[in-house]
């Protein structure tokens, strides 16, 4: 599907790293980076109307091999930022975006990048830069969080925004709050979940009283269904319920599932977090199909009951959005990734939603999405 309004708005020379957070590494280490992607950006609208963007910068090593060893970047509460050292004998390197330690008794990773959080205010309609807020960048600040902060998320619930963040490293896959009064000065709140989860989203908006979220565990093992049920094992994206935003008990009731007999849930997650329309709770979500190591990821749509998430009234499985060569072919030098686009972000513009996407691992890609096409 194609729509008038759909552009690349920040991409990796949009950053000026001489006032990244991980300037230290390269003064104090002699060792250089680069922006590998702006990406997958949370999105809200300001008191000012404005919207903004809360972008993960992928800051990588330009040189990560060397004397005989690959490096990872991590942040260390004593020393700052750091650099450690793997032998090239003991690492797979088959994945652009890490690297896994061969010799492990489980799957283990590393990352050649450190992921660190981006404020940039947008225009009303999404289509220009207005500013980069530099000083209000979110970094590291524990040790669960030593390898990066991820894949952010906004929500706006009863005048205060609330933000999920995905923090990465050896002690857990943790999901974080962050909380503001205007959007744009964020504060660390709480780490909500410890288990392995990328996707936390918070419903815009309370339905009798409470927070409710979509969720996405993840694990090496799933259980079978049936051989004659319409759903396949994998990853899917279940509830959650709070009274304050900070607690959450999940749901007895399961929410999204990945259905037989198309390619296009063969793994699935969250994509924005859902926001109410006249006919429920309007929720993008990412499918995956099997390709390479990466896959194909796409962006559909369902319809969740506006009393009770947990009954999905439609799904949509023709695409909503899909990767866009078009739009990347500018930046084909610095292209890593083919086939993906990962929906995090979605305000209403007033005929059409403004939606936010991380293209290809890449840049930020804001489309304007007609509301008609979400009718049933």
């Amino acid at each position: 599907m194609t729509y008038a309004t759909d552009r690349l708005i920040l991409t990796p020379d949009d950053i000026d790293l001489s006032r990244s957070p991980v300037a230290g590494l390269r003064v104090g280490l002699g060792a250089e980076t680069f922006v590998l992607g702006a990406f997958n950006p949370g999105l809200t609208r300001l008191e000012s109307g404005n919207l903004l963007m809360m972008v993960r910068v992928a800051e990588a090593l330009k040189t990560p091999i060397a004397n005989g060893h690959i490096h990872a970047i991590r942040w260390d509460a004593q020393s700052g930022y750091v650099l450690d050292p793997w032998p090239l004998d003991r690492v797979d390197t088959t994945d652009p975006r890490v690297f896994k330690v061969t010799d492990a008794s489980w799957k283990v990773i590393a990352l050649t990048s450190l992921s660190w959080l981006l404020p940039v205010e947008l225009s009303p309609d999404g289509l220009e830069i207005i500013n980069i807020h530099y000083d209000k960048a979110i970094t590291p600040t524990a040790s669960f969080q030593c390898y990066g902060i991820e894949d952010p998320r906004i929500s706006q619930v009863n005048g205060e925004w609330l933000m999920t963040t995905c923090s990465v490293s050896p002690e857990r896959h943790a999901t974080v709050l962050y909380r503001s009064q205007n959007g744009l000065d964020w504060r660390f709140a709480d780490m909500v979940l410890d288990h392995q989860n990328k996707d936390m989203l918070i419903f815009e908006g309370l339905i009798k009283d409470e927070y409710w979220a979509q969720t996405r565990p993840l694990g090496d093992v799933y259980f079978a269904y049936p051989p004659d049920s319409p759903w396949h094992a994998g990853p899917s994206i279940n509830l959650a319920t709070s009274k304050d935003a900070l607690y959450w008990k999940p749901c007895t009731h399961p929410g999204l599932r990945p259905k037989k007999g198309t390619a296009a849930t063969a793994r699935m997650g969250g994509g924005t977090p859902p926001i109410l329309t006249p006919d429920g709770w309007l929720s993008l979500w990412h499918g995956v199909e099997p390709k390479a190591v990466v896959g194909i990821y796409r962006t559909y749509w369902s319809l969740l009951d506006k009393d009770d998430p947990s009954r999905v009234t439609h799904t949509a499985l023709h695409p909503l959005l899909e990767a866009s060569p078009r739009l990347t072919e500018p930046l084909k030098d610095k292209m890593y990734l083919d086939d993906v686009v990962f929906t995090t972000g979605i305000v209403d513009g007033g005929d059409h939603y403004i939606v936010a996407s991380g293209e290809a691992d890449l840049a930020c890609r804001i489309t304007h999405i007609p509301k008609s096409v979400f009718r049933i």
